[in-house]
């Protein structure tokens, strides 16, 4: 197996959390390391139905099966709808749920479309994709890809204007909204109108500082990281150089000609100098990129201290991007 080799050995103490994630980092239970055997048949997490996330919100949702890459299993998505459109079409923001490709599942993530959907006006798609290690690069970027070209090729029934679609995600499904810009580009797809990254995991080498920084703090540790990209890659590939860009978008030799980018981290995560070399990357492209390094943000603040003022100010911010983008 391969091992990641460092481009920069910190000199200092990591960039210290703020305080109030701080206090909820210490009062999270302490999670047993990550392993192969451990990802699959523990107990199931407990997450709120749609409906109960909902609420009395004028919203509609329904599940469906749709058509997965070539050769590959049908795909489930979660398609929700503001109620009283009068038929016209809407933008949609094409949401990919985070959890190292390796575990999670969309309903994971329900909150944070539905939220987008109740302020914005627009349709949502959840969307669910295969899950490494059982199923390695490329099912996962290949069944993400596949859901974005079913949402733009049957807009119309849906409701959807084609032209406004913004493929969205955090962490793993970051990674994989930049892989499906990038597959979009390169196999001359449909367009996107924009791309949501939120602290997206891109780079598998694991060779930054912040990536060495964050060794056993926060709330996505370096030893996940590892497990998840050798389970993506397999052993011998996880932290090559050489690695696909659709699997690791740090990986790709060229990044012009991408739709506007808004990329979102912690400056207290060890995704954070990847994601800033990313945003330099496009923007040395003549791209468009929005870049927010929140002060002492760790991985996923916004999931998991929803009520901190870092994460209200991060909201605000995704939100004023969105409605500028999708032109609502």
């Amino acid at each position: 197996m391969t091992t990641p080799v460092a481009l920069g050995t910190p000199q200092h103490a990591p960039v210290p959390f703020d305080p109030e994630i701080q206090a909820a980092l210490d009062a999270m239970p302490q999670m047993p390391p990550m392993t192969r055997e451990t990802l699959r048949g523990g107990p199931a997490m407990p997450f709120p139905s749609n409906d109960e996330i909902i609420g009395d919100r004028a919203i509609d949702w329904e599940d469906r099966v749709i058509p997965g890459p070539a050769g590959a299993p049908d795909i489930e998505v979660t398609i929700y709808r503001p109620r009283a459109t009068e038929g016209r079409a809407l933008p949609a923001v094409y949401n990919i749920h985070g959890g190292g490709m390796i575990v999670g599942h969309r309903s994971w993530e329900a909150g944070r479309v539905i939220d987008i959907v109740a302020e914005l006006g627009v349709v949502g798609v959840n969307v669910e994709y295969r899950l490494a290690p059982e199923n390695p690069f490329p099912a996962g970027a290949e069944d993400c890809y596949a859901g974005f070209v079913w949402l733009a090729e049957n807009a119309a029934e849906l409701g959807v204007d084609p032209g406004r679609i913004v493929v969205m995600g955090g962490s793993a499904g970051g990674g994989f909204s930049a892989a499906v810009a990038l597959m979009a580009r390169d196999r001359k797809g449909p367009q996107m109108a924009g791309q949501l990254l939120l602290c997206p995991m891109i780079d598998n080498t694991n060779s930054t500082v912040s990536s060495l920084q964050y060794d056993g703090i926060g709330t996505w540790q370096r030893d996940a990281n590892l497990l998840a990209w050798s389970c993506v890659l397999g052993d011998d590939e996880a932290f090559s150089t050489t690695a696909p860009a659709y699997a690791a978008p740090s990986r790709a030799t060229e990044l012009s000609d991408l739709p506007p980018a808004f990329i979102e981290v912690g400056s207290a995560e060890m995704f954070r100098d990847e994601d800033v070399e990313y945003a330099s990357r496009i923007w040395a492209t003549g791209g468009q990129a929005e870049l927010h390094v929140w002060s002492g943000g760790s991985h996923g603040f916004d999931m998991y201290m929803p009520g901190s003022a870092l994460a209200r100010a991060a909201l605000a911010a995704r939100s004023s991007w969105l409605r500028r983008v999708l032109a609502v």
